[in-house]
């Protein structure tokens, strides 16, 4: 079986990721969507709030599952027997950061290889801390994250329900 790891914050998910899931899952037996857990950050979401919206935003993928960890990414996914570490690429700026990372990764477990998804052109300005910059000044994201996501993102920041 072919498993690999999408690791992430996910504050929010957007539709960047979910392209990279369902790319991902025709590739892939299982997709484990796994939400890190960092102290250091301090995210606008709980871990269990975002793990639910990946659910939410995932549940037509038979093949996909959510989880969190803590801890080395690698530790994680030798516990899940997985054997690839799922990651997507919006621009080049985000090649050189990825490039550091999976080369610890390859470092520390040979046996693990991280595969990199290239976003679809239309998602590939999106990311979670622009979301959550331009929804807290009102406005509307739905083209940017599931409604689900959207409405959450909007009772966070006290405002109306999306527009």
């Amino acid at each position: 079986m072919k498993i690999a790891v999408y690791p992430g914050s996910f504050d929010p998910i957007t539709y960047g990721h979910l392209d990279i899931i369902e790319r991902g899952a025709k590739v892939f037996d299982k997709i484990i969507v796994a939400v890190l857990i960092n102290s250091s950050k301090n995210p606008l979401f709980s871990v269990e709030e975002r793990k639910e919206m990946i659910r939410e935003a995932t549940q037509t993928f038979s093949n996909v599952e959510v989880d969190s960890f803590d801890g080395l990414l690698i530790d994680y996914v030798h516990k899940q027997k997985a054997n690839v570490i799922l990651r997507g690429l919006r621009a080049i700026s985000d090649f050189e950061y990825e490039l550091q990372i999976a080369s610890i990764n390859r470092k520390l477990s040979e046996k693990v290889e991280t595969l990199f998804l290239m976003s679809n052109n239309k998602h590939s300005f999106i990311s979670s801390a622009m979301v959550k910059e331009v929804a807290s000044y009102g406005a509307d994201v739905k083209d940017l994250v599931p409604d689900h996501v959207a409405e959450a993102l909007n009772i966070k920041f006290g405002l109306e329900k999306t527009r």
